[in-house]
């Protein structure tokens, strides 16, 4: 029997799963989560710079996905300063960091069907999607 299938559901913190791989969709799954993820496996990054690098994402589903990362604990958030304007940092925490193999495998995936299906292509910033 598969290592996820060994009981009828599994349970991380107080919620309940059918199976290990609902689990890891409920952290990292949607359109955004893995994005902010991947852009942050390499450094520390504040806001506007993630903001900058994600043109497409809203400034609120950026922060509303920011703060669940942050809450399932794969994001850390650190605040520099106490008087307007502060500094706040995002980062990997340990947790975070383990996905960083998964993150390789899905570019490296996307890569390679991108290669073998589409193209590369530039977009002027204005008609970025």
């Amino acid at each position: 029997m598969k290592t996820e299938c060994i009981g009828d559901h599994v349970k991380l913190k107080g919620k309940i799963y059918p199976c290990t791989v609902s689990l890891t969709m409920d952290l990292v799954g949607g359109k955004w989560k893995a994005v902010i993820l991947y852009h942050l496996k390499d450094e520390s990054k504040r806001y506007s710079e993630l903001r900058k690098e994600l043109t497409a994402v809203t400034e609120m589903t950026l922060s509303l996905q920011l703060k669940q990362l942050e809450k399932d604990g794969l994001v850390s958030r650190k605040v520099f300063g106490e008087k307007p304007p502060v500094k706040v940092v995002y980062s990997l925490t340990d947790l975070g960091k383990t996905f960083i193999p998964v993150l390789e495998a899905i570019t490296e995936w996307g890569n390679r069907l991108v290669v073998e299906k589409g193209e590369f292509i530039n977009i002027p910033e204005k008609e970025t999607i």
